[in-house]
């Protein structure tokens, strides 16, 4: 497959301009805000075809007493407002079920994912993954079409979504990668990453939108977003700059400054060590670098808490007060929204201290208080909730928005790699892979915990907590060596 080509739609844009002799303009920065603004949207889609389920989980298992029936239903059937199978005792268990599919799923085909992001288009990479995970949604929404109530049918539409999404992450990341270098990355990745709490909130309200209408609209809608999307990526999507003339950017250029003035021995590294030609990096390899592991652990952790208040947070409001499953639904997106300003926050403070690790490990510690008192006052009225959840937003999105983006971007151009840029998504698909593991674990104990009372899920997230600050004390202390002996900062150094 040929690896660097102009999109079709490009083509026809160039045609265009080429025919308006008049018209001037930086190619270069249109590219790049192309880019920007192409990858944000892919990735607030992929998080917004996430989101249905756990707005939906509460209307699965909904009481029928004070609800209208639609026209034609028995009214001797008193369950014509719930969906089996997941009603009844055990339904928390089986909707935890349905989420850990996916997640372990995603979390398993993470690794292989990232592997064959570097080695192909990264345009078709997402065009085919995107178009196929709305696919995976849809497959979800027509079950309540077709009255669908086989466990294995759901169960295999979430391990096919979830292999399906894998395609997003190292891809999106690859191809910013690419176009961006190092100069204030941790803001502008920042910036960027809040995608993730734009989706989860488009999803969020579309999908309690449509949920009383008709819950399979919940699913259909957004995963006809998604693969819109897919396609219009393929038509513009420019992956690499190597694809339009541009020369790479300047973290290329300063890996090579690096490695030419401080030789160092990338043999066990790059296995491109003596070659001309760059070859992807391994996965052995990729787990050599310096602060791979550690921040793999640390994403491990902090991505299980945000993904169990993801797929679990419009259920509880729901359960723990008195709001309708809508409106629990479009309270829940007051978490993303603090989530974006934790990104921003957590990106700008690693750009100026050059810690990155310190960074995550004050916001993780912040994290846990709030986390408790949540859980014990966030309940007595929606005021203080919602200041509340924005706060608890702010502190757990922020360290794993920094480590998915700035960090896994930085790791994938370590100086150890010399000049192979052929890294970035295979150590992104490292880092995340792991933390989907987190991710999947996290909701799957969520709906057993859950059984024995909410206030146990809450100090099984602040445990976590706890443990992601742990994973990278090691790097924290580096930090605060290198910068305190040297006037330097940086674990990378």
């Amino acid at each position: 497959m040929v690896l660097f080509e102009i999109p079709v739609g490009v083509k026809f844009i160039q045609f265009f301009n080429n025919s308006c002799p008049g018209r001037q303009y930086n190619r270069h920065l249109v590219c790049r805000t192309s880019v920007l603004i192409l990858t944000f949207l892919t990735y607030a889609c992929y998080h917004a075809s996430r989101k249905p389920l756990s707005v939906v989980k509460s209307y699965f298992g909904r009481k029928c007493d004070g609800l209208i029936p639609p026209p034609g239903t028995d009214l001797n059937d008193t369950t014509w407002c719930d969906w089996a199978p997941f009603y009844g005792s055990d339904g928390s268990v089986l909707l935890g079920v349905l989420d850990s599919s996916f997640l372990f799923s995603y979390a398993g085909a993470m690794f292989v994912s990232g592997f064959v992001a570097e080695r192909v288009n990264l345009r078709y990479f997402l065009a085919v993954g995107m178009i196929s995970s709305g696919i995976a949604c849809y497959l979800f929404g027509i079950a309540h079409r077709f009255d669908i109530h086989s466990l294995w049918y759901y169960i295999a539409v979430q391990i096919f979504g979830g292999i399906v999404q894998t395609t997003g992450w190292p891809g999106v990341v690859a191809v910013m990668g690419n176009w961006f270098g190092k100069g204030n990355r941790g803001l502008i990745f920042g910036l960027w990453n809040s995608h993730t709490s734009v989706g989860n909130i488009m999803g969020a309200l579309v999908a309690s939108s449509l949920l009383q209408t008709d819950w399979a609209l919940s699913f259909m809608i957004p995963g006809v977003m998604i693969a819109a999307m897919g396609f219009i990526n393929f038509l513009f999507l420019i992956d690499s700059p190597e694809s339009l003339g541009f020369d790479k950017p300047d973290s290329i250029k300063e890996r090579h400054c690096e490695a030419s003035e401080n030789p160092i021995d990338t043999k066990s590294i790059n296995s491109n060590s003596g070659s001309n030609k760059e070859k992807a990096i391994g996965i052995i390899g990729a787990l050599k670098i310096p602060g791979v592991i550690e921040f793999s652990m640390c994403l491990f952790f902090s991505k299980l808490v945000n993904y169990t208040f993801l797929y679990w947070l419009p259920f509880y409001i729901n359960s723990s007060s008195s709001l309708s499953e809508s409106l629990s639904a479009d309270l829940s997106t007051i978490f993303d929204v603090g989530g974006i300003l934790g990104g921003i926050f957590a990106g700008a403070i690693s750009d100026y201290t050059g810690m990155s690790a310190l960074t995550c490990t004050i916001m993780l510690i912040l994290a846990v208080p709030l986390l408790f008192l949540y859980n014990m006052f966030g309940a007595i009225n929606i005021w203080l909730n919602i200041g509340m959840l924005a706060l608890a937003g702010f502190f757990v999105n922020g360290p794993y928005a920094l480590i998915t983006t700035a960090v896994s971007a930085d790791l994938g151009t370590h100086k150890t790699l010399a000049t192979n840029s052929k890294a970035l998504a295979t150590v992104t698909a490292i880092i995340d892979g792991t933390g989907s593991l987190g991710a999947a674990v996290g909701p799957l104990l969520a709906g057993v915990v859950y059984n024995y009372g909410w206030e146990n899920v809450f100090y099984m997230l602040m445990i976590s907590n706890v443990l992601a600050f742990v994973a990278v004390l090691r790097l924290v202390f580096k930090e605060l060596r290198i910068t305190c002996g040297s006037g330097t900062s940086g674990w990378t150094v």
